[in-house]
């Protein structure tokens, strides 16, 4: 049994904690709290879950794997906390092979997804609160949805303490504690020292900020987030508008049916402003909510002046190809990074604590030369083609 120091208490850290306790070692879970942590990217009302990855074929299985998971948690956790209300991606043009819906279109269809192809008069007639003329083509993946994301961090980290995992809230990570030849802890900011045989740093877009010579490969980038009240929620509602993606390969926008706040959340999956997680400027510009509004105006005609009642910005840690980042650090033996997700990481909460603890136990994983360590790969790199990587 070895002891693991874990730092950083969100999805990442905390389902690792939970799996490498279950395989018998001593963990320490360590981060400043209060948890969920207000800045963690987690701690929302949702995130999406879908298998949709264009032709990304590895992404889609281990996103199989984690729809199933997620509806087994839903028995166990005894709380509803993922929502199978479907998954829309549509286009203003025709789909055409290379593009993210179309290629997503083939690979579900070719896995035996339960799709419907958005592109008939007859299919729009479901979603009133869309502008059909305005988008012609897309995918419905029916099994997928968006889960609660707070809800979920919150019912993980309860888990985890019955589990026998030791959490240290209030701890603040300052530096590694390291040796001759290894690392061999952490120390906290009080200066105080926590020893053990291996330490997973899992703490998001803090990542660079907490471990600098990262910098290389990991840029902490900041997204703008909106919530409005809808006047008319009843087109919201999620038999009447799942999870979608607006040509979002194009625009960035993506969004979310009424939720039990009975607020509609709209985001934008795209460039971002690099920036501490931490940094005064964590802030929704005038621009960006200006870029809402033309974005509504021009596809949920109702939400165009509808209140915005919250803001805030989402921290993405961004790889320079857009791929997770789990991997021992060969340069710090007893070192391993779960980090990198880039914007797409939670909807595999129910996998990731499995393949991080995989790599902390050294366990052969197929996934891992995927997310292996890669620092010779050059910003500008991404294969994330439902990013969206240009101006608004």
């Amino acid at each position: 049994m070895a002891t693991v120091i874990v730092v950083g208490a969100g999805v990442n850290g905390v389902t690792t904690g939970i799996e490498l306790r279950k395989r018998g070692h001593k963990v320490i879970l360590v981060d400043p709290g209060p948890l969920p942590h207000p800045l963690a990217a987690s701690t929302d009302i949702s995130k999406a879950v879908r298998a949709a990855y264009g032709a990304d074929e590895e992404y889609t299985e281990l996103a199989e794997r984690s729809i199933s998971l997620w509806r087994k948690w839903n028995i166990e956790f005894g709380v509803e906390l993922y929502h199978e209300v479907g998954v829309m991606f549509v286009r203003q043009q025709e789909m055409k092979p290379g593009d993210f819906e179309y290629e997503s279109f083939k690979t579900l269809e070719q896995r035996g997804h339960k799709i419907e192809r958005m592109n008939s008069a007859q299919l729009w007639k479901q979603f009133p609160a869309w502008d059909p003329e305005r988008y012609q083509d897309g995918v419905l993946e029916l099994e997928a949805g968006y889960v609660e994301s707070s809800r979920v961090v919150m019912t993980l980290i309860e888990r985890a303490k019955s589990a026998g995992i030791e959490l240290r809230e209030s701890a603040r990570f300052s530096k590694l504690d390291e040796g001759d030849d290894r690392v061999k802890g952490i120390v906290l900011d009080n200066g105080q020292r926590i020893a053990g045989d291996v330490v997973i740093v899992a703490v998001g877009a803090w990542t660079p900020y907490a471990l600098p010579f990262t910098q290389k490969f990991f840029r902490a980038t900041g997204q703008p987030v909106f919530h409005l009240k809808p006047r008319q929620p009843e087109l919201f509602a999620p038999e009447r508008f799942p999870v979608f993606g607006a040509d979002i390969s194009m625009t960035g926008y993506y969004g979310f049916p009424l939720s039990r706040e009975g607020v509609v959340k709209i985001a934008n999956h795209g460039p971002g402003r690099e920036m501490s997680p931490e940094s005064s400027k964590r802030a929704v510009t005038p621009q960006e909510e200006q870029n809402l509004r033309e974005f509504l105006s021009s596809t949920f005609p109702t939400l165009t002046d509808a209140p915005i009642v919250y803001t805030r910005v989402c921290m993405y840690c961004d790889t320079n190809d857009g791929h997770f980042w789990i991997a021992p650090d060969p340069g710090r033996q007893g070192l391993v990074i779960a980090a990198g997700d880039s914007g797409h990481g939670f909807k595999f909460a129910p996998v990731l604590g499995g393949i991080i603890a995989d790599v902390a136990e050294e366990k052969f994983n197929p996934l891992l030369q995927k997310f292996r360590w890669r620092p010779e790969v050059s910003l500008g790199s991404g294969t994330d083609v439902a990013r969206f990587q240009g101006d608004v």
